[in-house]
């Protein structure tokens, strides 16, 4: 039998009074009294997901715990709002949202952008709601409150190639993940191939740092269609032709490569596969259809547990969000609590070793206890969290 899904400590369902839909808050446990989660914005977004998300925050938290770090990890929460981020009455529904979630922001929720959203516009629609930062709650515990906001927005400032720090940090914890376990699998990156699931925030930096460590990505997938070919893409000009949605500007595809249909990179011909999306994209059927050697989570939630006992039971490894994507939320808070600076090559140099470490760790547990990364993972939560609780309580 699976273990008992733990109860999270708060959850609220809000209905929006101008259009009746509906949005989330779970905060699914409080460290120094405050929780870390984004906010998400898709169609059929339920308390369930929401729910799953928290408690992967919670994790995501516990696993970068480090009792000589300026960082304490906090709890674990999400925001959730039913809703296409792309139809018009999307930002006012944004906005009603923060507006209504404000007590809670304002002393215990730490959030940011998250699937649908962008950091910009979270930012924009908080200032609107009345909110000083969407990360006030954590002001409190900061040694100097002005030179880590001054540093945060530093942070936020800095740009590599036309693409904000903010962007890349997940996208750089992702590549890491992928290079760890091809390291430690002795497969080469030169002419190892990648197929990427969502070209946003996280997956258009994963492919990105995917293909300047030398790895070929063959297949990236937004909502028009997948855009593939087997001589690997042009990733840099894939990036600079996205929309504000991580959709691809048609126009700038090369002869060879070809458009398929939305669903074709699953069976990708690829080593590599990396769901950047949506939540529950790999369902029992869709694991029938993959040929890859590895799924790298680089969304919340994206692979199905029925699925992945099929594809575990394959010899396909799947490395499990909780690790694989915890470097964006990681470096707010390095970056905040000050274990480094605003800087790109500091940033991505600590992202590197955080990441490295975290995933070896998590593959070596898998190898002595006999269980797939993600029972390993989950593991590593559960040696963690009882002292994270005896050094700073569930509340306090």
């Amino acid at each position: 039998m699976a273990a008992p899904v733990p109860t999270p400590l708060m959850s609220l369902v809000w209905t929006d009074h101008v259009t009746g839909r509906q949005g989330f808050l779970v905060v699914d446990r409080l460290v120094r009294g405050v929780a870390s989660g984004g906010l998400r914005m898709r169609p059929g977004c339920t308390l369930e997901e929401v729910a799953g998300l928290a408690r992967g925050m919670t994790m995501k938290e516990a696993l970068h715990y480090d009792p000589e770090g300026r960082y304490v990890p906090l709890g674990g929460a999400k925001g959730g709002i039913d809703c296409d981020p792309r139809a018009p009455e999307a930002y006012g529904l944004l906005v009603r949202y923060l507006r209504a979630m404000r007590p809670y922001i304002e002393s215990l929720w730490t959030t940011g952008e998250d699937l649908g959203l962008t950091q910009d516009l979270v930012d924009r629609a908080a200032a609107e709601a009345g909110l000083v930062s969407c990360v006030q709650a954590v002001y409190p515990l900061l040694d100097d409150e002005a030179a880590a906001r001054a540093r945060l927005a530093d942070a936020f400032a800095v740009e590599v190639d036309g693409i904000g720090l903010d962007e890349l940090a997940g996208g750089c914890g992702v590549a890491e993940s992928v290079l760890t376990a091809l390291d430690r699998a002795s497969v080469p990156y030169a002419g190892t191939r990648v197929a990427v699931q969502g070209l946003g925030t996280m997956g258009g930096a994963t492919a990105r740092f995917l293909a300047c460590a030398g790895l070929t990505v063959v297949a990236v997938a937004d909502i028009k269609g997948t855009i593939a070919n087997p001589a690997g893409l042009d990733v840099a000009t894939l990036l600079a032709a996205r929309d504000g949605h991580g959709t691809v500007d048609r126009r700038v595809l090369r002869p060879g490569d070809r458009e398929l249909p939305g669903d074709a990179w699953l069976s990708a011909d690829a080593e590599v596969l990396v769901p950047a999306a949506v939540s529950y994209a790999v369902g029992t059927g869709e694991a029938e259809r993959i040929r890859a050697r590895w799924i790298v989570e680089a969304a919340n939630m994206p692979v199905l547990p029925a699925a992945e006992a099929l594809l575990t039971a394959r010899g396909v490894t799947v490395l499990p969000d909780v690790v694989v994507n915890s470097a964006t939320n990681a470096w707010w808070w390095w970056t905040l609590f000050g274990d480094i600076g605003a800087d790109a090559d500091e940033a991505f140099a600590h992202i590197r070793r955080s990441m490295r470490a975290l995933t070896g760790l998590m593959l070596d547990r898998a190898l002595a206890d006999g269980t797939t990364p993600r029972a390993a993972a989950h593991a590593l939560v559960t040696d963690r969290l009882p002292v994270i609780a005896e050094r700073f309580g569930w509340y306090r």
